[in-house]
């Protein structure tokens, strides 16, 4: 059956299903649109379902037009229903995979949406799962499901795992340039994987497993974790030299090999840094390996917002203020410059932190005038960008480096500025450095 299912696939006469239309999921159903294929779009957020379906995208970096003339040509319908999954003959999941509050996997929205549409598929559909999760959960999560359906794995349907590696924001890369990892439960699941992603994607990466598709995302991720905690111990270190660290990296990065420059900052942010490496720990603790490497890099990363608090509790003093009581406007509430993407952003974990000392806080973020609900931080919602202005607050503290903020002349401000991303290289007498 896997022959049929390929020459649909290759010949752009399938329906492609995403499930989760967010930063994943809709650039992907746009980049099979633009190639030639019906996409069905499933998000259990009736919200962004009335919005792709009016025209509209809620995603910064994606204009509006190309999901305009996609549901205008009838190409491209979204839904929160998901009894239409048996319409699709792909279906590919984009579902957050989250970390629960003891910092263990959270696979309840992968299990959920499994479950939901378990009833509806039929023979000859593959299955496709992106979404960041540990080695065997494609093989133990997932197949054994379909497998109580009646399905026969590799026969009658397909699974895959594909790790997403999209980079919000990021000019230099697309959907389509960035190759793609696809390993399959059999052979031909992964030969029907690669007719799935061959058609849009410039390169596909074909593993020997789902496990080893899994664990190359994991290393991926965990590989910049390390790196960027090694450089925050840095940090803090040099920091008490007299040593100024973005210099230090910068100038490191003059050297034409074996050297990679990674930033330090008040924090890890986005969905996958400050997640991905706990996926790997808590699945070796079963096998009796401990990850010591991998969870200190967590320990330092996640300690940086309370570094940062430290920090500007030391320069409020300076200035004869205490912390409680103070007004601090924080800058840049997105996880990275130029998106609206506050996924884990350590800024959300700043401002808490600084609120429980008793300090007054406010944001500012060109791209994100509103908090919305979340789970991690629902206290949040609602909470306002506000202007920057040189009078009415008692600290600054730069936690994104937007490119609007080059506009600040931090000497005309009438209080001091804690800069966690070396953003003001040159800096002023009222710059600090966190």
């Amino acid at each position: 059956m896997h022959e049929p299912l390929i020459h649909k696939l290759t010949s752009r006469q399938a329906v492609i299903g995403i499930i989760g239309l967010g930063y994943v999921g809709l650039p992907l159903a746009l980049r099979y649109l633009e190639t030639g294929y019906s996409v069905l779009g499933l998000d259990s957020d009736s919200s962004k379902v009335d919005s792709l379906m009016s025209g509209q995208s809620y995603i910064r970096h994606i204009p509006s037009d190309s999901v305009q003339e996609n549901v205008q040509t009838g190409r491209f319908q979204a839904t929160d229903d998901f009894t239409r999954a048996g319409e699709a003959d792909a279906l590919i999941l984009c579902v957050p995979t989250p970390l629960d509050g003891h910092r263990e996997p959270d696979l309840t929205y992968l299990i959920g949406c499994t479950e939901e549409i378990l009833p509806h598929l039929r023979k000859g559909q593959v299955i496709s799962l992106e979404s960041t999760t540990y080695p065997g959960t494609t093989d133990e999560e997932l197949r054994p499901r379909l497998e109580r359906a009646g399905f026969t794995v590799g026969q009658d349907i397909f699974l895959v795992y594909s790790p997403e590696r999209e980079d919000p924001g990021n000019p230099s890369f697309s959907t389509r340039t960035i190759p793609k990892v696809c390993g399959g439960i059999t052979r031909q699941c992964l030969e029907v994987g690669q007719a799935l992603y061959g058609q849009v994607i410039d390169r596909v990466v074909p593993v020997s497993s789902t496990g080893t598709a899994e664990a190359v995302k994991l290393m991926e991720n965990i590989f910049r974790s390390v790196n960027i905690a090694l450089v925050n111990e840095m940090k803090t270190a040099f920091m008490r030299m007299g040593i100024d660290i973005f210099e230090v990296v910068r100038t490191a990065s003059t050297k034409p090999f074996g050297y990679m420059p990674f930033y330090p900052g008040p924090g890890l942010g986005g969905h996958c840094i400050p997640i991905d490496p706990f996926y790997l720990t808590w699945k070796a603790r079963e096998y009796d390996v401990a990850t010591r490497f991998i969870e200190l890099a967590g320990e330092v990363n996640t300690s940086m917002p309370y570094f940062v608090v430290q920090r500007a509790g030391e320069v409020l003093n300076e200035y004869g203020k205490p912390l409680k009581g103070s007004k601090i406007l924080l800058l840049g509430l997105s996880y990275k410059p130029e998106v609206d993407d506050d996924r884990e952003s350590p800024t959300y974990r700043v401002m808490e932190l600084l609120e429980d000392k008793g300090a007054v806080v406010y944001y500012n973020d060109p791209f994100i005038p509103e908090v919305k609900p979340s789970r991690k931080y629902p206290g949040f919602a609602g909470r306002r960008s506000r202007p920057i202005v040189s009078d009415g607050y008692d600290l600054y503290i730069v936690c994104t480096a937007h490119s609007s903020y080059r506009n600040i002349e931090p000497a005309d401000l009438k209080a001091p500025v804690l800069d966690t991303r070396g953003f003001f290289e040159n800096g002023s007498d009222n710059v600090y450095k966190a």
